[in-house]
């Protein structure tokens, strides 16, 4: 069956006429994991919890579940024979319509697999996909989403059609002699670039809204999903964000104004949640939404303090951040919902991370301590300088007045000056350009 492609900008199903795991009644489903020396879930408090959650948040019922241990997936299926045989027949005792499988496989592997256990099968990168489609609201989401998917079906294309054969030349049908997997490929090359060209716009867009922050320092929540971001959002803020105990609730990023004491001010943003080993292609698609994250000048890494699988869940939160290149920002370590802990536990939680706040978005506990920890530091996140610049370098002071907040500004003859504040990344992009124009700073107390 071909690919459908529709003038509708929401996110494409990957093949038409599949059944999709986010329609009602739910799917019945059994739950197979591969665990690998290395894998970012290894020694998971419960292996299997993540992709269970993950396949109900899709809509799937999951009737049970299995995994096994090996050095290295089979080339062929993934899993052992005989695994593969248990899983079959774990298909066939409860009637399931999928085998949702909690690693990355190659076209070959899920192609191998479907066949041995009999029923379809999606692998975690399809699964988070289908997710993210079912949650997408915006233009933008959809847009960042569909990308994703493309990227993720073009190699797959072969998958659906090993029942062709070469078109034949018929009287009053020969064509380009192009395959059907041919065609395909070239619209969902298209489609990659139409939407690629459309996020550049988005992208530029979320660039001049960092731009506009107006000299603010700007804070970015990141964390697993369902840690409570959106919760603390809204205590900190009076935003009226949708609060849900459920997986990837937000996926456009929420910014609103955090007032702090002593009259400080930051901008505070909200965005995705992360997963251990999130797909690339879905990072890469929502560089735009990421932009407030990229750009913070500090990050506040929310964790679910009471979750047993709390260091690896902030490994791959770390990981996550990397891969954005957001490694260099500054991080506070958050650690939400404490009131689900008891005061030894918190002790142990102190103890091994002293730098930690403890708070909970739930009860409004900690929050005032970590209001007066982000205002402690705001002057060590700002600099505090005197600049002078050129009269004639309209353009430039423009910038300074957009980007800084000006605490005093004049002219001395053909000479602007101000005394302001600007957040050390703003300042290593502006300055080249103070210097080429032969203005001068000097840092303030």
């Amino acid at each position: 069956m071909p690919v459908a492609f529709t003038s509708d900008p929401g996110p494409r199903p990957f093949l038409k006429g599949r059944p999709e795991p986010t329609r009602a009644p739910a799917q019945r489903a059994i739950a197979a994991a591969l665990l690998l020396p290395g894998r970012a879930g290894e020694g998971a408090h419960d292996p299997m919890e993540e992709i269970i959650g993950l396949a109900e948040a899709a809509g799937a019922r999951v009737l049970d579940s299995d995994y096994q241990r090996r050095d290295r997936p089979d080339a062929r299926t993934a899993f052992g024979r005989g695994k593969v045989e248990e899983l079959g027949v774990l298909c066939k005792q409860h009637d399931a319509e999928l085998l949702i499988v909690d690693n990355d496989l190659s076209p070959s592997q899920a192609r191998n697999l479907e066949e041995e256990v009999g029923v379809r099968v999606v692998d975690r990168t399809e699964l988070i996909l289908d997710i993210f489609a079912s949650r997408a609201r915006t233009r933008e989401a959809r847009w960042q989403v569909e990308l994703a998917q493309m990227q993720y079906l073009r190699p797959r294309l072969m998958r659906m059609w090993t029942h062709l054969e070469r078109t034949e030349g018929a009287i009053g049908a020969r064509g380009p002699g192009e395959t059907q997997l041919e065609t395909d490929r070239r619209l969902v090359d298209q489609r990659i670039y139409k939407l690629r060209d459309r996020l550049k716009e988005v992208k530029k867009r979320s660039l001049r809204r960092v731009a506009e922050r107006g000299g603010l320092v700007a804070a970015s929540l990141v964390g697993y999903t369902n840690a409570g971001k959106s919760t603390l959002l809204n205590r900190l803020t009076d935003s009226q964000v949708e609060e849900a105990d459920r997986l990837f609730a937000t996926l456009d990023t929420k910014v609103s104004r955090w007032k702090l004491a002593a009259g400080h001010e930051i901008q505070l943003s909200d965005t995705v949640g992360f997963v251990r080993d999130l797909p690339h292609d879905l990072v890469a698609s929502f560089t735009a939404t990421l932009e407030e994250t990229r750009s913070a000048d500090l990050l506040l890494h929310v964790c679910d303090a009471a979750h047993p699988d709390l260091e690896i869940r902030m490994k791959a939160v770390e990981g996550v951040i990397e891969d954005m290149g957001a490694s260099e920002t500054p991080v506070l370590l958050v650690l939400n919902r404490v009131d689900l802990l008891d005061r030894a536990e918190c002790r142990a939680l102190e103890s091994r991370w002293p730098e930690a706040l403890l708070v909970s978005a739930k009860t409004g506990q900690g929050l005032d301590a970590l209001a007066e920890e982000v205002g402690s530091k705001l002057d060590a996140w700002t600099l505090h300088l005197e600049v002078r610049v050129p009269a004639g370098e309209g353009r430039l002071i423009a910038q300074f007045k957009s980007l800084g907040k000006a605490e005093e500004e004049g002219f001395e003859e053909a000479i602007w000056w101000a005394r302001l504040r600007l957040p050390p990344a703003t300042w290593q992009s502006i300055q080249p350009a103070l210097e080429n124009a032969g203005g001068t700073f000097k840092p303030l107390s």
